[in-house]
């Protein structure tokens, strides 16, 4: 097993954010690939970040974190956003009973 933080770009602050996400190694990692990753690691609860993001991409490359630029930047912008748009339409397993449990949930749920 491979560690995360062994990818060029990558520390320890990614690899902990991995391993709250499920993601545990290089391996897993690019097995995922950087989109799939990335949705995880915002369902995890990882703040949104756009340098985030196209660092990751090219860590799994293999580049350098500058070396994105121009039309490439661009198109990974809008990998990032429509990324980050899905990842705000799903709502965190067992919020639903926690809102009913303090009183502000659906209240057709409660019925």
């Amino acid at each position: 097993m491979v560690a995360i933080s062994s990818l060029p770009n990558l520390g320890p602050a990614m690899e902990t954010a991995c391993a709250r996400a499920g993601i545990h190694s290089a391996e897993e990692l690019r097995t995922l690939g950087a989109d799939a990753a990335y949705a995880r690691l915002l369902k995890a609860g990882t703040a949104p970040h756009f340098i985030g993001y196209y660092v990751l991409v090219m860590a799994l490359q293999g580049r350098p974190w500058n070396d994105c630029k121009g039309a490439e930047k661009a198109a990974l912008r809008k990998r990032f956003d429509a990324i980050k748009a899905e990842a705000a339409t799903v709502t965190p397993p067992g919020i639903e009973a926690e809102l009913d449990r303090i009183g502000v949930g659906d209240p057709a749920r409660r019925r």
